[in-house]
């Protein structure tokens, strides 16, 4: 397969990923502004850092108020990792290989973006609280429309591979976002808001009912258990990596053996770490400590891809 297709179908996949969690980022905020007692504060400058890019925000927007955070993750065309901007950017890869998707895959594209645009040019803010469902739900049918009318070849792997990388690094960044920066302070561990939090990140991660069913109580070290080391959670950290090692292997062609890609061997060592690390030692590392080097370990994965199959320089 050509360098330039198999980055243009990894890329569509991690942009519509991206757009998906980016909106799960915003959907703990809005979950626990409806469900928070009266008088506690709003917090949205935790999301603008948890993206890397507060510098940009600041001298772009100033204060990091609702709208402005709002505006800035949702709709801001200037920020490369807004839903509107990628969404736009997972269109113009697929417009350069319309002839290897299928058709129903490009239809969907652009019905998203089209979705997304017409939503972008209301002024009225309450539009978006019903909008980010739908971002979802439009990744959701792009997935599974990939799955069911495209040949499950090298292209194919390509997509999966970068889905799955994108969405463990970003179950580990809203993770990240309640456990170091989202709670106010040590003593409001265990309260009334600190369940609403957990509960919001559940559901912010599509795990809330999938997590009541395999565990009783509500607590952090379950929450951190399931959507870090699950094995079978679709969206876990531990399962998105071993599916996209297993999409890896099919592109390389190198099931086994001492000699390996520098992409397989980077991404079987972080697939490894989380097989065999005990919840015990996460928090005995620190768990922000170990999720920040875990986005730092994916960053390498995605650097080592596309030197290994692209030949160029993406800057994630």
């Amino acid at each position: 397969m050509l360098s330039r297709v198999a980055d243009s179908i990894y890329w569509i996949n991690r942009y519509v990923e991206r757009a998906e969690n980016v909106s799960r980022f915003v959907e703990v905020n809005l979950h626990l502004l409806l469900d928070a007692p009266m008088g506690t504060a709003q917090q949205w400058e935790p999301l603008v850092i948890t993206t890397g890019d507060q510098d940009i925000f600041k001298e772009r927007y100033g204060e990091a108020t609702a709208e402005n955070v709002l505006r800035f993750l949702t709709f801001d065309s200037e920020y490369p990792n807004s839903i509107r901007s990628c969404v736009k950017s997972a269109r113009e890869n697929a417009r350069s290989v319309r002839e290897i998707i299928s058709s129903e895959m490009w239809e969907q594209l652009n019905e998203f973006y089209l979705q997304v645009e017409d939503v972008a040019r209301s002024e009225d803010l309450s539009e978006f609280y019903a909008f980010y469902p739908e971002v979802k739900k439009a990744s959701h049918m792009f997935a599974g429309i990939m799955e069911a009318t495209m040949s499950h070849n090298e292209g194919w792997h390509f997509g999966r591979l970068g889905r799955f990388l994108e969405r463990a690094d970003k179950t580990a960044r809203i993770l990240d976002v309640k456990y170091f920066i989202l709670l106010p302070s040590i003593a409001a561990v265990g309260s009334p808001l600190d369940t609403l939090q957990w509960i919001a990140l559940l559901r912010s991660a599509s795990a809330y009912e999938m997590y009541q069913k395999c565990q009783h109580l509500l607590n952090p070290s379950g929450v951190v258990d399931f959507l870090v080391l699950h094995p079978e959670f679709p969206r876990s950290i531990r399962r998105c990596i071993l599916l996209a090692e297993q999409s890896l292997h099919k592109i390389s062609g190198t099931p086994g053996g001492s000699w390996r890609l520098s992409s397989e061997r980077q991404l079987g060592k972080v697939r490894s770490h989380l097989e065999y690390i005990t919840l015990e030692e996460i928090f005995e590392t620190g768990l922000h400590e170990f999720l920040d080097n875990l986005q730092n370990d994916l960053n390498h994965v995605g650097s080592a891809i596309t030197d290994n199959f692209f030949g160029l320089s993406v800057t994630v």
